[in-house]
């Protein structure tokens, strides 16, 4: 037993002193480049900036003084003609869809 394990100390050794005459290349050194803060401090007032005009409330705008009203009537012959009034505003709106109720 103890013959086998001289025999692999020695393997071992060996080994040991082959892998020193290797020779070993240099390598590069690297530049360790700094970090620009300017990018993320631009990306932050980009979304900040954009934030800021996104979120800025529309001015409502007025309605006209006036409305026109336009409607489709039927007279006495049975033809049907159009009325154009003009008003400050709508005091009676009737559905578009309720002649279906009493026509059919």
């Amino acid at each position: 037993m103890m013959e086998n394990d001289q025999l692999i100390e020695n393997f071992f050794s060996d080994m040991k002193k082959q892998d020193q005459n290797i020779p070993i290349p240099e390598f590069p050194e690297t530049k360790v480049r700094s970090f620009n803060w300017w990018i993320p401090s631009g990306i932050a007032a980009t979304l900040l900036l954009g934030g800021f005009l996104l979120t800025q409330q529309e001015q409502v705008t007025e309605a006209p003084s006036e409305v026109i009203i336009i409607s489709l009537q039927e007279n006495e012959n049975n033809e049907q003609e159009f009325t154009i009034e003009e008003k400050a505003y709508i005091d009676v709106w009737e559905s578009s869809t309720s002649s279906l109720l009493t026509e059919f």
